[in-house]
């Protein structure tokens, strides 16, 4: 029987020059006074506000970047925690947005910190910084190089699961020497290390 193959999701878009797209009814519409831009202002400080209250509610956000323990190593991987995340050139909101990530659970590599952020970068070497509530502990990789097919257990012999197209992104549970444990849809199973990005060549990792 033909192996099922996964085909990559196709809404991770990059958009480039945000502010520029966003606001461009507002300066077009001659809205560029003082007050124009102190109501956007209001607005950003009303969400702001309103993501205070959540956590202090109670609002969970992941363990990997919230929790108060021991500092976590330079670099590792996490994921996004919002279907739209702005990368911004500095540590703050007030350094210009250069490059929007849109994919919840999509996985990236933290490089920098300061303060509440982090420096991020994507499968393709984008960077950016972002706060890190924006981030989550939980773990994913991307398929790289040729079509990949998910074993059984972790062997070149095994019975094949499902084959991967390269950009599928996966659930990671855990890996074991040059073995990944993923889980994509309903299906589950072993791939080579190397043939995924978002865990690091060396790195042990286990739920």
């Amino acid at each position: 029987m033909q192996l099922q193959i996964i085909r990559a999701f196709s809404g991770y878009d990059k958009i480039l020059n945000l502010i520029i797209c966003k606001y461009k009814k507002v300066l077009e519409a001659g809205l560029h006074s003082a007050y124009s831009f102190q109501m956007i202002e209001n607005k950003l400080f009303t969400v702001l506000l309103l993501a205070f209250c959540l956590a202090s509610a109670g609002v969970v956000y992941a363990a990997d970047e919230e929790a108060t323990g021991p500092q976590l190593p330079v670099p590792r991987f996490v994921t996004l925690n919002a279907d739209e995340v702005n990368l911004r050139t500095g540590p703050g909101l007030r350094y210009p947005v250069t490059l929007v990530l849109k994919k919840d659970g999509l996985p990236v590599e933290i490089i920098k910190e300061f303060d509440v952020w982090r420096q991020i970068a994507d499968k393709d070497g984008d960077k950016g910084w972002v706060h890190k509530s924006l981030l989550s502990g939980k773990r994913a990789v991307i398929v790289t190089g040729p079509v990949q097919t998910l074993l059984r257990k972790p062997d070149e012999g095994s019975k094949p699961v499902v084959k991967l197209e390269p950009g599928v992104i996966a659930g990671l549970d855990h890996c074991d020497n040059q073995w990944c444990y993923l889980k994509v849809a309903s299906y589950k199973g072993w791939i080579k290390r190397d043939n995924v990005w978002g865990v690091l060549p060396s790195e042990k990792f286990a739920k």
